[in-house]
């Protein structure tokens, strides 16, 4: 049984042992103020209209410290200075070790970028009839794969459909059981089936996509209850009447606020909207996500102490997590990384699929379109077209005293970008194996980089990059997009000579390619679904 928890914020401090209570009130009441001392009505109302304004910044700052994450992702925890609501909190979450296997076999990492798996699990496990499968372990019914960029900026979250057809691997399971692998099976096989769990998916997921995933949130139907009923509800949209015998969902069209079973019914509706299955149900779980999301970023949500304790506590029963997120602590860092990126700058998109010609009622991935969408996540590349960070604000001065006139900056101003024809380039052999630059500058060159040369070889490296000279980074920026870089592989060489040219030098990822670094598509396939998490007009129909 659980202890009653007092309310947020609030602490009984007790006088010392050994004095009589009525004693103790008296010495603790408060002293009347004298005629000298005694503030004027005036006063008071400043002091409470001040008290009332540091009180609300104090509390969202609290707030925000608190609570962060995207719908299933709702990774709120916080201690608020008391040490039995983090031990609380932390006997709460369920954490698995998982078995990836050979590291080697293993997608390349995406370095400051953020992959994380959520798993929605039909579990009936401890439910009624009504949910149906009575007892089922679940599979994978419900996949996102949620990118988060690595300067925090955007967001991509890509469904994968359960009926999906996907090689799944060998793999072991928390309990060191090793279950043999499939060449061809649905996806939501991935997990429960012969005793696989969320590693399993894990590994289907970096086999399938070639993303390299960094950790796994598991939630199941009782998840999407206790998280919608703990933000207060959940505004959705019908933009027809729906009446789904399947979930049991009863709506009229128009917009409405949905918790508990009502909200379980709403992600679960499939038979009475579009043309019925799978597909057509992942843009109604989009929707209620990204309306989760908006919700607990709100005011109403982060101002209100009960509301985030009832989040905390919800989503820390709710989840079950690889052991690296293990803890509250960890759990709460990450959920305060995710909550940087703006919610207007969160895509959603469905892998791009085809109708499986061996199953009508399956499907397979549509290629190129899949394999580019998933290039440009492996790539830390956006589907959510984002503005440059705002410059700093110079600090204020005293008015009293204007601040001299700085002198002007001696560094040299960018010059615009010379055509590729001109560019300047050297290309030295960092990977470790010989023979890798003349490839490399073959390449350049067919893509119009003629002044393109062989260097001698440089230091082990492990990652590609371009260094370029002052005022020459638009040609950096643009030779790293020639190759699929990613942005942080284009830097300043301080010493280097302002006449110079740039320099390539090739690290042992270029080893996977044997004509250079692979492309990374910069943009996304034509016609791919996508939602922006900001979007209010959305409904389901």
């Amino acid at each position: 049984m659980h202890e009653e928890q007092p309310e947020a914020g609030r602490y009984r401090v007790e006088p010392p042992p050994g004095v009589p209570r009525q004693r103790r009130r008296a010495a603790e009441a408060p002293t009347a103020p004298t005629a000298s001392t005694a503030p004027t009505t005036e006063g008071r109302r400043d002091s409470r209209r001040r008290a009332a304004a540091l009180a609300k910044r104090s509390r969202r700052r609290r707030a925000l410290k608190w609570t962060a994450g995207a719908g299933a992702l709702v990774m709120v925890a916080g201690c608020g200075g008391a040490y039995y609501l983090y031990r609380h909190f932390n006997d709460n979450l369920t954490s698995v070790k998982v078995q990836l296997g050979d590291e080697s076999e293993r997608p390349a990492a995406a370095g400051d970028a953020l992959n994380v798996l959520v798993i929605g699990t039909d579990s009936r496990e401890g439910l009624g009839r009504e949910y149906g499968d009575e007892g089922s372990t679940g599979h994978a019914d419900t996949t996102l794969l949620f990118h988060i960029a690595k300067d925090r900026s955007n967001a991509t979250v890509v469904s994968l459909p359960r009926d999906l057809m996907v090689p799944i691997p060998e793999c072991q399971n928390a309990q060191g059981k090793k279950i043999p692998g499939s060449t061809r099976s649905e996806f939501n096989n991935s997990l429960g089936q012969e005793g696989r769990d969320a590693g399993c998916t894990w590994k289907t997921v970096e086999k399938t996509t070639g993303v390299r995933v960094d950790h796994f949130v598991q939630v199941n139907f009782e998840a999407v209850k206790t998280l919608s009923t703990a933000v207060g509800g959940v505004e959705v949209c019908a933009a027809k009447d729906i009446n789904d015998s399947g979930s049991h969902l009863k709506m009229t069209k128009g917009r409405h606020v949905v918790q508990g079973d009502e909200a379980l019914a709403f992600v679960r509706t499939r038979h009475a909207v579009g043309q019925g299955g799978d597909l057509t149900r992942i843009p109604l779980q989009q929707q209620f996500i990204s309306s989760m999301i908006r919700k607990i970023k709100s005011d109403d949500t982060l101002t209100s102490p009960s509301k985030l304790y009832k989040l905390a506590d919800a989503a820390t029963k709710a989840l079950t997590v690889d052991s690296g997120i293990g803890s509250v602590d960890k759990l709460k860092d990450l959920a305060l990384d995710i909550s940087k990126v703006d919610t207007k700058n969160i895509t959603f998109t469905t892998a791009p699929v085809l109708d499986d010609p061996k199953d009508s009622d399956r499907v397979i991935l549509k290629q190129p379109d899949a394999g580019q969408l998933f290039a440009m996540i492996a790539g830390d590349r956006s589907l959510t077209e984002t503005a440059a960070p705002p410059a700093a604000e110079a600090p204020a001065t005293d008015a009293a005293s204007p601040a001299p006139q700085a002198p002007a900056a001696t560094a040299p101003a960018a010059a615009p970008a010379l055509p590729a024809k001109l560019v300047q380039l050297t290309v030295r052999n960092g990977s470790g194996t010989r023979g890798q630059s003349g490839p490399t500058v073959e390449k350049l060159r067919a893509k119009g980089y003629d002044k393109a040369a062989v260097g001698s070889d440089a230091p082990p490296a492990d990652t590609t990059t371009v260094s370029y000279p002052s005022g020459r980074e638009a040609e950096a920026q643009a030779l790293a997009a020639a190759l699929g870089l990613p942005g942080d592989a284009v830097r300043p060489a301080e010493k280097a000579d302002p006449k110079g040219g740039l320099l390539l030098v090739l690290g042992k990822d270029v080893l996977a390619a044997p004509t250079g670094p692979a492309a990374v598509p910069t943009e996304a396939p034509e016609d791919l679904q996508r939602v922006q998490a900001d979007d209010t007009d959305v409904c389901a129909k």
